[in-house]
């Protein structure tokens, strides 16, 4: 039976049509909880003994899972918040976190909201460049994998806390693990355990202080894996109120089961696969600790779904042109929809994967500085081909003109321009420092007058509909990490006989995208000292971390220009692209010439055309090769 109260929370959100009906409720009429603490409080009463999470503890072992109640995630919570508290967590204290995902790390990610603020960090980042983080973020506790879980970020947790020398450091185990870990050593002045093993020596009891809705929850890193990512607070309500938005959609309801594959330190993970159905009772399965980057998994993918009854899973487009491949030898009759993020979904890759699957694909668009979620595709009909969703409710979008003094100046509705976003989901700002009062924040001008300039080119139309155009900053987006182009130009530039680069991304089966740069040499450069292994490794030593590092380095006389001598990616993009194709179709032995590959743009989108050959086994051979990989192609026409 709908209640009023419920009928305030879960309006009808289920067309286009619906957000003018939600934004006549104000939005504090919705009764929203103040807190993720709050959310996880309401949860537990209302659905104590519903299961909430289940943890696979690896891709082969998916009937295995370890599952927790709503009542008995509440308790695991409430204990990692009294022992944070016994170190002297308090709510301007922050907790950092890296690890993979595994039991207990959800419950200590929002024992960290409930008690300061948590800090989830890529583990993979190099020691010194996680230490930074910490550092600035001023984190007082440390949990992170144990050796069990991966022995290089555990030492890498050893290191960073060495550094730091944190009240104490608290190893996470494997999903399933049992008997005694291994010892783990000790650190000067840090206390160093298990955190099962300690937290079950606390009492089951909330934290002393419940948080606000003001009050700082999370700081995320921007960025994603190269130069000197930021790190963008977000308060409770920016949180909560993003995760209603997500879970207010009317495709799903109580009884849903949601799929989660993505690590918890993207902003991602934690909204639409933890808050999200927390606020309506959803029982959410996680995959092992490798989560999409588990080759493994896609074997049993559908397997999983069949057993638990997933109804929905979220992913960056990369993992649905892999699933577009995999056949289907269950039932997954269970699954209404499938939602990505993180970059553009070509539509060659969702009529593939709605092809094999007969699941349709929800795009959504977001950034860290704006919470997660700004707007949301829908199914069916209400599908609008080329945008990637309709802006989610009270939160506003439009677009404006950056001139060269750095004004913003408004254009008229559905011209094109830098996308704009205001609203309750708009960051509290970036992390500079801390002081006695807590850490200290600036937007950095990236918010004016409450609207946050998401430097990203789009139109709106008169919908909400956002229709992306190009990446303003141009970044590589890798496995759904954003990579700054220019700090490996940087690197590259470093060089004493480089005189000009320009990175690009260039496609990639796994990744979506691997960076390479094209550079332009000093007359007569040493061979030895210009070839490409050997500017690779020139740039590695100037880059944070492995990803950013450059697959290939090319050589060129000159790197292009527009017409008014402004430097252009474009047509560095077009050879990449058009490069890709023919080498994989040399792979697979077909004939190939570099006129017979076409490469043509349209808007921010480029489509390759490749010749029809002459019989369907090799018409097999191409859609099997460029299947693997997620930008658009055509046959050209006979």
């Amino acid at each position: 039976m709908t209640t009023p109260a419920n009928a305030a929370l879960w309006p009808d959100y289920s067309t286009p049509h619906s957000l003018t009906a939600i934004e006549a409720e104000p939005l504090d009429a919705r009764n929203l909880p103040a807190s993720t603490y709050a959310v996880l409080d309401r949860a537990a009463d209302l659905w104590p003994d519903r299961p909430a999470l289940t943890f696979l503890p690896r891709a082969e072992d998916w009937h295995a899972g370890q599952t927790r109640t709503f009542a008995e995630l509440r308790s695991e919570v409430n204990r990692i918040s009294g022992l944070l508290q016994s170190h002297g967590i308090q709510r301007c204290e922050t907790v950092g976190l890296l690890s993979h995902n595994t039991t207990l790390l959800p419950s200590a990610l929002l024992a960290a909201q409930s008690t300061g603020i948590a800090a989830p960090i890529n583990p993979h980042l190099p020691a010194a460049q996680i230490t930074r983080l910490l550092r600035l973020a001023r984190a007082r506790v440390l949990i992170a994998a144990g050796p069990e879980l991966d022995p290089k970020v555990w030492e890498t947790a050893l290191a960073v806390a060495g550094e730091l020398r944190p009240a104490a450091l608290y190893a996470l185990r494997p999903t399933g693990a049992r008997g005694d870990g291994p010892h783990l050593g000790a650190l000067k002045a840090t206390a160093v355990g298990y955190l099962d093993a300690a937290m079950a020596a606390q009492p089951d009891r909330q934290p002393a202080t419940a948080p606000s809705a003001s009050d700082l929850a999370a700081v995320f890193h921007t960025g994603g894996t190269t130069g000197t990512p930021k790190l963008a607070a977000h308060t409770q309500a920016n949180e909560v109120i993003d995760a209603w938005s997500v879970a207010a959609n009317s495709l799903l309801d109580e009884q849903s089961v949601v799929f989660a594959g993505l690590p918890l330190f993207h902003v991602n993970a934690l909204v639409v696969t933890l808050l999200a159905p927390l606020l309506r009772g959803q029982h959410v399965v996680w995959a092992g600790p490798l989560g999409y980057r588990d080759p493994a998994l896609y074997a049993h993918i559908w397997q999983i779904v069949e057993h638990y009854r997933i109804s929905a899973m979220s992913a960056v487009p990369t993992v649905y042109s892999v699933l577009a491949q995999v056949p289907v030898n269950a039932d997954v009759s269970s699954l209404r929809f499938a939602v990505v993020g993180a970059s553009a979904l070509p539509d060659s890759v969702r009529t593939a994967f709605t092809r094999n699957t007969g699941v349709e694909i929800c795009e959504g668009y977001g950034l860290t500085e704006a919470t997660c979620a700004t707007a949301r595709s829908f199914t069916g009909e209400a599908h609008r081909p080329g945008s990637v969703g309709q802006r989610l409710p009270y939160q506003q979008v439009k677009t404006a003109l950056v001139d060269p003094q750095g004004n913003w100046l408004d254009l008229q509705p559905g011209a094109p321009g830098v996308l704009l976003v205001k609203g309750p989901t708009v960051f509290a700002g970036y992390v500079t420092g801390h002081d006695g009062n807590g850490l200290r924040l600036d937007s950095l001008e990236t918010v004016r007058d409450g609207w946050l300039n998401t430097g990203d080119l789009a139109r709106v139309d008169k919908d909400g509909f956002i229709h992306l155009l190009g990446r303003a900053k141009d970044l590589i987006i890798r496995g759904g990490h954003n990579i700054d182009p220019n700090a490996i130009e940087d690197a590259l530039l470093r060089h004493p006989h480089v005189t000009g680069a320009s990175a690009v991304g260039r496609p990639d089966p796994h990744a979506g995208e691997v960076p390479i740069v094209y550079v332009t040499l000093t007359p007569n450069a040493p061979q030895a000292l210009t070839a490409p292994d050997a500017l690779i490794a020139h740039a590695r030593t100037f880059l944070h971390e492995s990803a950013a590092v450059p697959k290939d380095v090319i050589v060129l006389d000159s790197l292009p220009v527009t017409d008014v001598g402004k430097p252009t990616k474009v047509p560095l993009r077009m050879r990449t692209l058009k490069q890709t194709v023919l080498d994989e179709l040399a792979a697979a032995d077909l004939p190939s010439h570099s006129d017979s590959v076409g490469c043509h743009l349209d808007g921010a989108r480029m489509t390759v055309t490749v010749p029809r050959p002459a019989s369907p086994s090799d018409a097999d051979k191409i859609t099997a090769a460029l299947g693997r990989y997620t930008f658009d192609w055509t046959f050209a026409q006979a």
